[in-house]
C-alpha cells in the first residue's frame, strides 16, 4: 500500500509573499482547507513544508507555506509535486479507498474467471471506469458501478465483479 498520495502539483508562484497557485490532483479540492503539512517533491529531494494559509480560487488551491516569504523563494517549485502521508490523507467512509491502493489487484468475475489486473483508473463525469489489463495482453474497460463491481477484498488483493453483457469485445 502507497503511504503517501499527491494532492496537486505546483503551477504558479501567487503574488509576492510566497504563495502559489496549485492545481489539484484530489477529488476534493476543499480539502486543502484543512492541509497543514505536505510533503514537496522536486526530483531530487523530499520537503516537508508547513501550510500556514490555504484558500480556493478558479478551481485552484492558493496555498502559504511557513517556509517562503517571497515570490522569489517560490518560483523554482513550478511543476513539482504536493504529497500527504497515509495519516494526512483525507478519512474514507466505508466501502471507499484510494485509487493507489486499488492499482495492482486482482479482478476475477463472479464465474470465478481470472481477468487481470487493475491497471489504471479512469475517472469521469459519470463514475469512475477501470482499467484491467488482461493476461493476453488486452484491455477490458469496467464501470466503477454497483451492478459491475461486486466486491473489493483488500486483504486478499482480489476485486470481484460482474461481466455485465455488452461489456467484453
Amino acid at each position: 500500500m502507497e503511504d503517501r498520495f499527491q494532492v496537486g502539483v505546483i503551477s504558479s508562484p501567487h503574488g509576492v509573499a510566497g504563495e502559489v497557485k496549485v492545481y489539484p490532483t484530489t477529488d476534493d479540492i476543499r480539502r486543502f482547507k484543512d492541509l497543514r503539512q505536505v510533503i514537496l517533491d522536486d526530483g531530487k529531494a523530499e520537503r516537508e513544508l508547513t501550510v500556514v494559509q490555504a484558500r480556493i480560487s478558479k478551481q485552484m488551491a492558493i496555498l502559504k507555506f511557513e517556509e517562503f516569504t517571497n515570490r522569489d523563494e517560490v518560483e523554482p517549485l513550478r511543476g513539482k509535486s504536493l504529497y500527504v502521508t497515509r495519516e494526512n490523507a483525507v478519512k474514507l467512509d466505508k466501502g471507499e479507498y484510494f485509487i493507489a491502493d486499488l492499482i495492482g489487484l486482482r479482478v476475477v468475475s463472479t464465474d470465478g474467471e481470472e481477468l487481470g489486473t487493475l491497471q489504471d483508473v479512469m475517472l469521469t463525469g459519470a463514475n469512475d471506469v477501470y482499467v484491467i489489463a488482461s493476461p493476453d495482453g488486452e484491455e477490458l474497460l469496467l464501470p466503477a458501478i454497483r451492478d459491475c463491481i461486486r466486491g473489493i477484498d483488500m486483504e486478499q488483493g482480489v476485486i470481484t465483479v460482474y461481466l455485465m453483457p455488452g461489456l467484453r469485445s
